[in-house]
């Protein structure tokens, strides 16, 4: 007979104690200690004296098969997934509550099962009857596809394994599963891990397609334990913000494509649309110039993007002025306005500062030090940018101007979109466009130019 043994383990990160704590020494979080119950085994620990089975060796000589991909038909999907679907492969994605999470799964299984069927829904948190009419809104009402609602994890890879396995299975969402032979609440750490490893089991095993949607906690990572994130093979944020009106699918994990991939969305009245150019969505309808405003030929992924860095530097006579960034890291603008006090002698450390990226987008380019430090000193000095230019690179804290990867790339997209000047560092390799380049060593030389000296 097994005896339950009782243990505590944090909800946010996994780490397990012998006592309850108010907080935990392993993440910080407060009051996310909770109890758990346990099987402990009277079978002494070890593998014994049995010998288990011989596993089957091979080389890299060996033949591999090239598995084809289950293309969605979404291409923005099929983008950040790196082609379409893998057989066998977990995919898990995490958003924010309302983001649109369980639509675009809906929407990605529709495309799929319009093709050739064999696609799986099964829903925690809704009745079939909620897919069913969510289905029919977004124009999938014949799709071959079959809908469930179930949580236990033992009832669904029995109704899995008693006919043909599917090929792409939806689980909305692994925080509402459980296993029934632990003795915790669903969305605990030993439930979510038990359930991911029992259903990323079932895809190895028999070559499904799994796409689990998780929850994220408040700073935005997926609730449960980081071992989640280990065991999938891909992991996708589905971002956005709810004041706008399109969703950025981003890929931070990807064993079968590249990382950093975004695709966009627009929520629509009929569902996700997909933005075949989403530099359009964030550049705001510039008419004229106005002082403030940087646009930075950005990169994310393979893909290029422009976007709008807005910026506004006012006096202030309060004694701690006031730093607010939307959309990009504040230490990040910390070292900016310290390079820009200490090397161009601006003397912004007595104003406050707020920036903005246009858009709701989230940028992490350090290639956007440049463009960012030039809304400052517009604002500054009250004098807009030249109409057409766009900016990219990278600041050091000797106040020099750093050349970033793929400047080509960054141009081509600019000189699409109709821009005409590009202000970018010297020593950027692979340069080929009908733009007017102006290339800087400095940060002073920058600021030189839109003081007008």
């Amino acid at each position: 007979m097994a005896k339950a043994q009782l243990s505590y383990a944090c909800q946010s990160c996994g780490s397990s104690y012998r006592k309850w704590s108010g907080r935990c020494d392993a993440c910080g979080e407060w009051n996310s200690i909770a109890e758990e119950r346990t099987a402990l085994s009277s079978v002494p620990k070890g593998l014994g004296h049995k010998r288990g089975n011989v596993i089957e060796l091979v080389t890299l000589k060996s033949e591999a098969r090239d598995v084809p991909r289950f293309a969605s038909g979404i291409q923005e999907f099929d983008r950040v997934s790196g082609g379409g679907l893998v057989p066998g492969s977990a995919v898990l994605i995490g958003g924010d509550p309302g983001i649109g999470k369980s639509t675009l799964l809906l929407q990605v299984l529709g495309g799929l099962a319009t093709q050739s069927g064999g696609c799986l829904y099964i829903s925690g948190e809704e009745a079939a009857d909620q897919v069913r009419m969510r289905a029919r809104r977004l124009g999938y009402a014949d799709a071959d596809m079959h809908l469930a609602t179930a949580t236990n994890v033992r009832n669904i890879l029995t109704t899995l394994d008693a006919g043909p396995p599917p090929r792409v299975v939806v689980i909305d969402s692994i925080q509402t599963l459980y296993v029934d032979s632990l003795d915790s609440a669903p969305g605990t750490v030993a439930q979510v891990r038990t359930s991911a490893h029992e259903l990323v089991s079932y895809a190895k095993r028999k070559g499904v397609a799994m796409l689990i949607v998780g929850h994220v906690t408040k700073d935005g990572q997926i609730a449960g334990p980081r071992v989640l994130e280990h065991m999938v093979d891909t992991v996708l944020y589905f971002e956005g913000d709810r004041g706008h009106q399109f969703r950025i699918l981003r890929a931070v994990k990807n064993r079968y494509g590249g990382v950093d991939e975004i695709g966009v969305f627009e929520m629509t009245g009929k569902g996700l649309m997909e933005v075949s150019n989403p530099s359009s969505l964030f550049l705001t309808d510039r008419q004229t110039p106005v002082a403030g405003s940087a646009v930075f030929a950005g990169l994310e992924g393979s893909r290029p993007v422009l976007v709008e860095i807005q910026a506004l530097v006012a006096p202030t006579p309060a004694a701690n002025p006031r730093r607010a960034v939307v959309g990009w890291d504040s230490g990040r603008l910390a070292m900016v306005l310290a390079v820009l006090d200490a090397r161009c002698g601006l003397g912004l450390s007595g104003a406050d500062v707020y920036l903005n990226v246009a858009g709701g987008l989230r940028i992490g380019d350090p290639a956007a030090d440049l463009a960012a430090a030039a809304a400052l000193v517009s604002s500054h000095l009250d004098r807009p940018l030249p109409e057409g230019t766009v900016l990219f690179g990278e600041i050091s804290l000797a106040g020099e101007v750093r050349p970033v990867a793929q400047a080509d790339a960054r141009l081509k997209e600019a000189a699409k979109l109709g821009f005409t000047r590009a202000l970018i560092p010297a020593g950027s390799k692979n340069i080929d466009s009908p733009m007017e380049i102006a290339t800087f060593e400095k940060l002073q030389d920058l600021v030189d130019l839109l003081s007008g000296r």
